[in-house]
């Protein structure tokens, strides 16, 4: 029996197709700090919530928003991954946020004068 050899090189480096991306400590680090700075910010505008009634959820939800951004761009590498993949992950966002709408539209619907929720 003749030996074959594979023109496949399975313990190569990885071509460029499949290549991963390395994020460096610091840039970790940093968001982490970014995350502490935003939760005690958060805590901040509770604190002080009878000043900014009006705004109180919006600023609230506007924190939270950018803190999701970070945790899912670095920490889950969507910010290196491809548009297929980045536009599967929006898409199940949209659809998260379409239930929570329409589940809220629901509730309100069935709020009334003499209500107990």
């Amino acid at each position: 029996m003749g030996t074959h050899h594979s023109t496949h090189n399975h313990g190569a480096a990885h071509s460029s197709d499949s290549a991963h991306h390395v994020t460096p400590f610091n840039v970790y680090v940093k968001v982490a700090v970014a995350l502490f700075a935003l939760t005690f910010l958060t805590v901040a505008a509770h604190s002080i919530r009878e000043h900014l009634q009006p705004f109180s959820a919006l600023i609230a939800f506007s924190i939270a928003t950018v803190k999701a951004y970070l945790v899912v761009a670095f920490f889950m590498h969507l910010k290196y991954e491809t548009n297929m993949n980045r536009a599967i992950f929006i898409s199940g966002f949209l659809f998260l946020a379409l239930l929570f709408i329409l589940t809220t539209l629901d509730i309100y619907t069935r709020i009334t004068q003499n209500s107990v929720l």
